[in-house]
């Protein structure tokens, strides 16, 4: 049986999702490249197909409070990131997005589809 347009851009999404999560945790990072880091990783997945529009965010408290060493730099971690990747397949749109949950203690990713 072969997926739905609505089953493939979830999928989509969530590879999206998932290939900046497990490709980018633990690049270095600090305030000063904050910012391209984050445009890197937007233009990462704005590579792949059927993405519509990606924004990727680098919480600037958690860089912050991590970074606080004798280098100036962190790991890019789960709780740093937040990020949203637009997804249009056979006139189906879906976002899916990525944020840390302080409740669950865990990165968690879901999928909204648009009318």
């Amino acid at each position: 049986m072969e997926p739905s347009p609505r089953e493939v851009c979830a999928f989509e999404a969530g590879i999206k999702l998932g290939m900046l999560f497990h490709q980018f945790i633990g690049t270095p990072v600090s305030e000063a490249s904050r910012r391209s880091l984050e445009e890197a990783m937007r233009r990462a997945v704005l590579n792949q197909p059927y993405v519509s529009r990606a924004r990727v965010r680098i919480k600037p408290e958690p860089l912050r409070r991590a970074s606080q060493n004798t280098f100036g730099y962190a790991s890019l971690s789960p709780e740093m990131l937040e990020a949203e990747v637009g997804v249009e397949y056979r006139g189906v749109r879906c976002v899916g997005r990525l944020s840390y949950s302080e409740d669950e203690a865990y990165p968690v990713m879901w999928v909204e589809f648009e009318e």
